[in-house]
C-alpha cells in the first residue's frame, strides 16, 4: 500500500450527530433496552440488523472473530446456531467466555456484549433447524465447517450427495449442529456523537434481576 493510500485511509472519518443518549433514555433491564434498539434497527431497513461479530478464545489464548446471525433472544440471553465442530464451537468447548458486537452504522450505534456461551437444548435446536429452508438444512449436513476442503466443486458435490440422500425423507438434526445461548454479564450501548464524544453506557450484572448502569468516557 502506497503512502498516498495510507494517508487517504487515515483521513476517512464521519462526524456522528443523529442523536444523543442519556441515562433517562435507558431501560433498567439491558435486554429490554437491546430489544428497543433492535426494533429501531429493523424499522430503519438496515441490511441484516441481526448480524453480530462473535469473538471467542482458544485454549492457548488465541482470539478469533467472525460474523454470525442472531436467531433469537429471551429475557436472559442471545441465541445463535452453528456446527459444534467448527472453530467457534471448539473454542467455546474449551473456554465459554465470549463477546458479541452489533454495529448499526446507519443509526450511529454499537452494542457490545460480554458473557458466557452455553449449548441450547436439543429441543430448541431441533425446532429452529426445522424452521430453516430445506437447502439450508442440507447445507448443515454438507459442510464440515472450518475444515479444509480441496475445492468448491468438492463442496457442491457433497451438497448434491446429501440432497439425494434426504430426497424422500425428513432431514434429521445433525448431532454436530445446534444452538448456543450467550448469557451476558456486561452490555454496553454506544451512541455516536459529534467530535468523537460518544455516549457510552455499560450495564454490569449484579444478580439475576439487577444491573448497575455506568456512563463511560468515550
Amino acid at each position: 500500500m502506497s503512502f498516498y493510500e495510507n494517508q487517504h485511509i487515515a483521513a476517512l472519518r464521519k462526524n456522528y450527530q443523529l442523536k444523543g443518549l442519556d441515562l433517562p433514555d435507558l431501560q433498567e433491564d439491558p435486554m429490554i433496552q437491546f430489544s428497543t434498539w433492535f426494533s429501531e434497527a429493523l424499522e430503519s431497513g438496515i441490511t441484516e440488523p441481526n448480524a453480530m461479530v462473535l469473538s471467542t478464545v482458544s485454549s492457548d489464548g488465541a482470539p478469533a472473530s467472525r460474523t454470525v446471525l442472531l436467531k433469537g433472544t429471551d429475557k436472559r440471553s442471545f441465541h445463535f446456531y452453528t456446527n459444534y465442530n467448527s472453530e467457534k464451537g471448539t473454542h467455546i468447548s474449551e473456554n465459554n467466555n465470549v463477546s458479541l458486537l452489533f454495529l448499526w452504522l446507519d443509526l450511529e450505534r454499537q452494542v457490545r456484549i460480554t458473557g458466557e456461551a452455553y449449548m441450547l437444548s436439543n429441543e430448541e435446536s431441533l425446532n429452529y433447524f426445522r424452521s430453516r429452508p430445506l437447502d439450508s438444512q442440507i447445507g448443515a449436513w454438507a459442510s464440515d465447517q472450518s475444515m479444509m476442503i480441496p475445492s468448491r466443486q468438492f463442496l457442491e458435490e457433497k451438497f448434491s450427495e446429501m440432497k439425494k440422500k434426504f430426497k424422500d425423507n425428513a432431514i434429521p438434526l445433525p448431532l454436530f449442529w445446534g444452538g448456543y445461548k450467550v448469557v451476558p454479564s456486561k452490555i454496553e450501548f454506544r451512541q455516536g456523537r459529534p467530535n468523537r464524544l460518544h455516549d457510552r453506557f455499560r450495564y454490569t450484572k449484579l444478580d439475576e434481576n439487577n444491573w448497575k448502569i455506568e456512563r463511560l468516557s468515550p
